[in-house]
Parts: structure tokens; sequence; C-alpha cells
């Protein structure tokens, strides 16, 4: 095939070429985008999920969709050493300049920036890009207590954005690395806006323990949000993502390809890209794609994710952290019993407990359930057995 005219995307947050699997997720999204351009009730979304199932994908999508519906948008990729207020306050500063230019709300949108002012004296936050000639607003949003003069801020940005009819959405990548301090007063000053019925609306995205890390930031964000799960998608819809981009540029690929491509991808969306890519590339134009293009095309793409998408992660563990994680595959497929990992690395298992948590830390690794580990990483354990189980070979004994 033409590899200029490859259809596949593979790459972190890059948007298929076929986006499949998602209908219900981005039109669940969507009736909340436009009930907020009405001024309803709106209900913010968690999208819950391992890596390379999609999430920042949909995060795109939803962005677009809300700048479509009129809304202001704006897109935060947390890490972790961010801090969610001081990147929220250079947002606001975006979205008031915005709302400024509405004729009918000019001079309330000056008052936002005056709460603003005095919001960032109470934090230590630089106070860039706001006038000089500007005053905080003395007595709003500056009591020095986090939860309840974001809140205060929130409900001013909310109102505005009602008068001038522009509602505001917030897009958060990788909420996981939010620490709860940061998270408990978003949600507070979300929750507020929410009793106001004022249109700021949120969709966040981050891997599965998400959901209680917002609980227990907040009981209440149970409520205030939905968590959508996001996983790998069903033979039918991975077939779909496949096969509609190839049929899209006149060629074809058989059924038996497709089922070879399913099994070894498990229907997670990135290595579906991975796999459609290199197929794509290894095929013959004018013919079929077969079961042995893909076959073909396999040792490649293993390559591939294992000195890229495998091996960058593996590459941020420390020694001992290494070691654990190769012991976890070792085990064959998870959830993995922390005292059987334990058991082969001959160590307690409290022992273990600073050299796990820094795994999760890091994102590599979660908790589903009290005592057991998995990966965030799909096939992750099969990159590690391959390169390293299968060998007998830990690099060194924690």
């Amino acid at each position: 095939m033409d590899a200029i005219k490859n259809p596949f995307v593979p790459g972190a947050g890059t948007s298929p070429p076929e986006l499949a699997g998602r209908e219900v997720i981005i039109e669940t999204a969507t009736v909340s985008i436009k009930r907020a351009s009405l001024g309803n009730q709106s209900r913010s979304q968690m999208l819950l999920g391992l890596r390379g199932v999609g999430k920042t994908v949909l995060l795109n999508h939803l962005d677009d969709i809300a700048q479509q519906n009129q809304h202001i948008t704006s897109f935060i990729e947390a890490n972790e050493n961010i801090n969610l207020i001081e990147v929220l306050q250079s947002e606001i500063q975006q979205v008031l300049k915005k709302l400024s230019r509405i004729e009918a709300i000019k001079d309330k949108a000056m008052r936002g920036f005056s709460v603003l002012k005095s919001f960032l004296s109470n934090f230590n936050f630089e106070i860039s890009g706001i006038s000089i000639e500007i005053e905080p607003e003395l007595g709003s949003a500056d009591s020095g207590k986090l939860e309840s003069d974001l809140s205060e801020l929130f409900v001013i940005l909310g109102e505005l954005a009602k008068e001038g009819k522009k509602p505001w959405t917030i897009l958060i990548d990788e909420v996981q690395y939010l620490n709860k301090t940061d998270l408990a007063a978003f949600i507070v000053a979300l929750h507020k806006c929410n009793q106001k019925n004022l249109p700021i609306l949120f969709f966040g995205a981050g891997l599965p323990q998400v959901a209680a890390m917002s609980g227990d930031a907040k009981s209440y964000a149970e409520r205030l949000f939905s968590y959508p799960s996001i996983g790998a998608l069903t033979e039918a819809e991975a077939a779909k993502a496949i096969k509609n981009p190839i049929e899209h540029l006149g060629e074809s690929i058989s059924d038996k390809a497709l089922a070879l491509i399913y099994q070894k991808t498990k229907g997670y969306p990135y290595f579906l890209q991975e796999w459609g890519s290199q197929v794509w590339d290894h095929a013959i134009s004018g013919s079929t794609i077969s079961k042995t293009d893909v076959i073909n095309a396999s040792q490649q793409v293993f390559d591939h994710l294992d000195h890229g998408f495998f091996s960058v992660r593996l590459d941020r563990l420390t020694n001992a952290e290494r070691d654990y994680v190769i012991a976890m595959a070792s085990l064959g497929n998870g959830p993995y019993k922390t005292p059987e990992i334990a058991a082969i690395l001959g160590k307690k298992n409290s022992a273990l407990s600073n050299v796990r948590q820094g795994i999760i830390n890091k994102g590599m690794i979660y908790s589903p359930t009290y005592g057991e580990l998995h990966f965030t990483v799909p096939l992750f354990d099969d990159f590690l057995r391959r390169t390293f189980v299968q060998h007998h070979f830990i690099q060194r004994t924690i």
C-alpha cells in the first residue's frame, strides 16, 4: 500500500480515522454541552480507563464539540508536578478576556478581573497579565480559604458566562496527578456552580482510581459527575476501526486478518492503530489485506512498541520498581495479589510499600481492590514477560 496514504495514526492523543465504539459517550456529552448552551442543568463527566484506550482523543473531540456550540474551553493536561490552581488562574484570565469582548457584560467582566486579582493576592501566585490599573475587590475571594475563595470566583465566572451566553467548559486530562487539596477545591467550586445552574461544565479523564480519589476528596463527587468507563473495543467495534478507513481508500481487508489483529491487540485503540499502520505498509496495493500480511507485520509492531511505547514507561522506574513490575508480570495475567508479588521477590509485603506506592504515583499500576494491583498500560505484562521473565532475568533484587 502507499505509505503516504496510510490512514492509521498511532500517537498520544492523536485522533484515529474512525472513532469507533464511543458513540454513546460522545452523544451523552454532546447533550450536556447543548443543555449548557441553552442554560439548562448539565452533568459533568469523568472518563475512566487504562492508558491507550483513547481518553485523550475523546477529550479533544469533546473540546471540539464544545467550541462548535460556542463554549469557551480550557484544556489542561495534568502531570506529576502540576499546581492546578496556578494553571486554572491563567485559564481564568483567558476566559475573562474573551467574556470582556461581549459588549453587554464588558463592565461586569472587569469586576471579574478585580475578584481574580483579589484571589491571587492571597495564594502567593504571580499576578501577571492583569492590568495594574485594576484594583483587587476587597472582601471577594480573599478569605485565604481555597475552597470558598475558588468557589466564589467560579460563581462570578459562571454568572458572567450565563449573562453573556458563553458557557465555559473545562477539560482536564490525567486527573490522577492532581493533589487532594486542589481536587477538593475544584470539586467544591463546580458543585457550587451546579447548585446555582451556572454554565460551567467539566470533562475529566484519568486512570480507574480517579473515581475513588474524587470520592475521597468530596463525598458528593459521585453524584456531581458521571463516570463512564472507557475500555477496549469489542471485536465488532475493532473491526470497524480498522476496516472502514481501509475501505474508504478503496482497499480491502479479509475477516481473518481482522480477527488476528483483534487477537493481538485485544481491542485496545492505540494498539489497533499501531497494527493497522504496519499492516497497511506491509500489504500490496490492489490486493485484499490478508492474515499473512498481519503475521508479517507483527514482529515489526512488537519491535516498535517494545522500543518505544513500553520501554519509555519502563525507563521512568527505579531499579527496585522495575523488579517489582517484572515480578508482577511473572505471575501471569492480573490482577495480582501483593503478598504473591512479595513472595516472588523474597521480601515481606510491608517492606515493599514504598516501592509499590512509587509505581502507583508514576501512573504505572493501580489498585482495583484492596490488596490487589494491576497495570495501567494494557499488554505491558506481555512486554515484560517476553523481554525479561521468559529469560528468567530480574535485573536486581530489591
